[in-house]
């Protein structure tokens, strides 16, 4: 299985109003596991960065003055999506400025991400499964457990890096199972390893507490009403 973590950083918010694509970041897992085979590009994209955006990824246009156009990476980019599960924080975002900026490369004749790829929206995901809560990126870290402390601005391959941590923490089930306090034994190599722990033998034995007499008299009783009232209770004919 083939999966791309992807994230982008833009001029602005919207390409109706024709901002670009200034960078690109993508993380491939094959079988759920970092393959070490990124994508990543600074994008020239021909015109001025809002300063509001700026101030969020930090990207200059003196930066990307050198880099190259959308135009120059297309081919790469496409190579690199072909047939894999595209995963993306707020899908509708990226893809709309990616299928722009493909219509701007190749006008009708331009693939659009549909075709390259399937897509898995990680915000769609986080809302089922914590519905209410909030589910930016920041605050998914903080409930699976994701260092992120080194996110200071935003950027497309750091935060598509960190996304791959949290989906594959989203989708792994359990995190980590501790069968003991301490000095137990980590199996796995990733985030979601199990640990083994070492029982104490020498551990005082478990005090245990059983009902008195009267107690489970007044138990028997309280079955017998559940039984009249339902008719039915499958503790009554168990104890029976």
């Amino acid at each position: 299985m083939r999966q791309i973590v992807l994230d982008t950083e833009t001029t602005g918010l919207d390409p109706r109003e024709g901002h670009r694509i200034i960078e690109i970041g993508g993380v491939e897992l094959i079988d759920r596991r970092p393959s070490g085979h990124n994508f990543h590009e600074y994008i020239n994209p021909e015109r001025q960065i809002d300063a509001e955006a700026e101030t969020v990824h930090g990207i200059s246009n003196a930066l990307l003055a050198d880099k190259p156009r959308f135009a120059d990476i297309a081919e790469r980019l496409i190579e690199y999506l072909r047939g894999a599960e595209l995963i993306i924080h707020n899908a509708a975002f990226d893809v709309g400025f990616l299928d722009y900026e493909f219509s701007l490369w190749r006008g009708s004749e331009a693939p659009q991400i549909a075709d390259l790829c399937t897509l898995t929206d990680t915000l769609t995901l986080a809302r089922r499964l914590h519905p209410g809560q909030r589910n930016g990126l920041d605050a998914l870290c903080k409930r699976y457990g994701i260092d992120n402390s080194h996110r200071t601005l935003h950027g497309a391959l750091l935060d598509a890096q960190i996304l791959a941590d949290v989906y594959l923490a989203m989708t792994g089930g359990q995190v980590a199972l501790y069968l003991d306090g301490e000095g137990g034994e980590r199996i796995g190599d990733d985030k979601r390893g199990v640990y083994r722990g070492r029982v104490d033998v020498e551990r005082p034995r478990l005090r245990v507490v059983r009902a008195t007499p009267s107690e489970l008299e007044a138990h028997q009783t309280r079955l017998k009403e559940i039984q009249k009232a339902s008719g039915s209770c499958v503790w009554l004919g168990a104890l029976g």
